[in-house]
C-alpha cells in the first residue's frame, strides 16, 4: 500500500517518471490507485479549508 501512496503523491506533484507510471499501469490494480488518489485529494482540500478558516480568525 505504501508504494501506491508514494506513486499517487508523485503523480499529483508531477515528478513521477515515465517508467514508474508504466509499472503502475501494468500492476493490474487501478482501483487502489483511484481510491488512494481520491482520498489524498480530499485530505488536501480539507487541509486547505482548515487553513483558510484558521487564517480568517
Amino acid at each position: 500500500m505504501w508504494s501506491v501512496v508514494k506513486s499517487v503523491l508523485a503523480a499529483l506533484l508531477g515528478v513521477q517518471s515515465n517508467q514508474k507510471r508504466e509499472e503502475d499501469f501494468s500492476s493490474g490494480r487501478p482501483a487502489a490507485y483511484l481510491v488512494t488518489g481520491v482520498v489524498i485529494t480530499l485530505l488536501f482540500v480539507l487541509l486547505l479549508i482548515f487553513l483558510a478558516i484558521m487564517a480568517a480568525r
